[in-house]
């Protein structure tokens, strides 16, 4: 049997994060003793591999227990799929390696290459991925929009939208050691969701593209790793929740 601790600790993911699946029913302890404490067991832990390699896959937490709690799921058959999927990326990645190899030799005037080959491992399906990824996160539209509302506020104005921002971001620190799907916290996502709009309209695929890139973009982490290291997976999991209960 592993503490929550033992778990965490093997898994690199926080206690908190392990709290928090118990919450929503993706991974329960095996047991719980008079005082709280959680133990998990092997089988506990194999679920938790798989809800890692699912995560690594770029599904959602919802769609991970879905798969997982499915009578007929098999973990060896997962294992499998995971690894092919896990192993396209991998020899694309090798792929556009060679490339940037094969481009500094050219640049260096070491070989000749192709332009054609200068985009090898830059497959049609992943370039529409980046393209749409790009549009949401980068429209040009919404960004001069933005821009747009931004330059139309007095300095005052602009002043009071930071210290509301900022004021959000330290209400959700205050609420760390509550639940992401708390009313309380919800209704701080809320307030967040409010705030944006001084900025854009913002779709709720754009607010849950901002709260990966609270959690994943290394500016943004170290942004809020300031105020509290828990702050930035803690936002990611409550905007989560906001946009699955609103959208």
């Amino acid at each position: 049997m592993y503490t929550i601790k033992q778990l965490a600790d093997l898994a690199n993911v926080s206690r908190r994060t392990l709290r928090y699946y118990d919450q929503i029913d993706l991974l329960k302890p095996t047991a719980v003793a008079d005082n709280g404490y959680r133990y998990y067991n092997q089988e506990t832990v194999l679920r938790l591999q798989q809800i890692r390699f699912y995560q690594e896959l770029d599904f959602s937490l919802a769609q991970i227990r879905k798969i997982l709690d499915r009578s007929d799921f098999n973990a060896l058959q997962s294992l499998q799929t995971q690894k092919a999927a896990l192993q396209q990326q991998a020899d694309r990645l090798n792929r556009l390696i060679d490339t940037i190899d094969n481009t500094i030799l050219h640049l260096e005037g070491n070989i000749e290459m192709d332009n054609k080959d200068l985009f090898a491992g830059f497959d049609e399906a992943k370039q529409k991925e980046y393209a749409k990824e790009a549009e949401r996160r980068w429209n040009p539209k919404l960004v001069r929009e933005s821009n747009q509302r931004w330059n139309r506020l007095s300095k005052e104005q602009q002043k009071a939208i930071m210290q509301e921002g900022n004021q959000v971001y330290l209400d959700m620190v205050a609420q760390l050691d509550n639940s992401p799907n708390s009313d309380e916290v919800q209704a701080i996502v809320a307030r967040w969701h409010q705030h944006m709009r001084h900025f854009y309209e913002p779709s709720f695929a754009t607010l849950r593209g901002l709260g990966h890139g609270y959690a994943n973009d290394p500016a943004f982490r170290t942004k809020f790793e300031e105020l509290h290291p828990d702050l930035p997976d803690f936002l990611q999991a409550a905007i989560s929740v906001y946009c699955d209960k609103n959208s």
